[in-house]
């Protein structure tokens, strides 16, 4: 018993006995083939790479992949009731790639991404939006008018906005398929490292929003 008791202590003071990570956390990863996979294996794919970080750092939750490969905004737009489950928690949003590579007029896109957004906020979710830009070979005017779309709508929504989703990856063939636009594991492990305390901030929100609820 003794022994016992001193290991408790030890084990209190060493922080190795974590507080409890609370309810689990639903997160939805709404977008295109960024996220779904593109010719990963599932465990690859952005979502479970996300889930097995954050799991890593002590937090309840659960990713749920809802990409779809070649998605645009307007088709995600059509597909927004039937794919984001009734529970969700909060919803990272990537979208934009697919209209920016067609050269989809950016207004549509900011219209479309606006729409998605009012509609996750009014089922209580919380919104990470991850932003796209767009490629060079656009030109300046079309690139100035598309890459601002996100920093607009996060301040409007008043959104955690991750400016890049492919931030320290893009154009870089040790993270890339060999078409060059699609991530690899290696590729998809590096968003989930540079993207990860932004989604921390997210589970945050999520939490704060909860702790309220049981107060009311």
């Amino acid at each position: 018993r003794v022994l016992l008791c001193n290991w408790l202590l030890l084990a209190a003071a060493t922080g190795a006995m974590a507080a409890p990570a609370g309810p689990t956390v639903r997160i939805v990863v709404f977008g295109d083939s960024l996220v779904a996979g593109f010719q990963l294996k599932a465990s690859d794919a952005f979502p479970a790479q996300l889930e097995r970080a954050l799991k890593g750092r002590g937090h309840a939750v659960e990713v749920i992949n809802a990409g779809v490969s070649g998605d645009t905004t307007a088709s995600g737009l059509d597909r927004l009731r039937w794919s984001i489950p009734e529970r969700a928690d909060a919803v990272i949003l990537e979208l934009g790639a697919n209209d920016a590579l067609r050269g989809l007029d950016p207004n549509r896109a900011k219209a479309n991404l606006d729409k998605i957004i009012t509609t996750l906020k009014a089922t209580g979710a919380e919104v990470l939006l991850a932003g796209m830009l767009a490629p060079p070979n656009m030109g300046a005017p079309y690139g100035q008018a598309f890459n601002a779309i996100y920093q607009e709508l996060a301040n409007k929504h008043g959104l955690i906005l991750y400016p890049f989703f492919l931030d320290g990856i893009a154009l870089d063939a040790r993270f890339n398929l060999n078409d060059g636009l699609h991530p690899n594991s290696r590729g998809v492990a590096e968003i989930t490292r540079k993207i990860l305390p932004t989604v921390e901030q997210l589970i945050e929100r999520v939490r704060t929003r909860q702790a309220a609820a049981t107060k009311g």
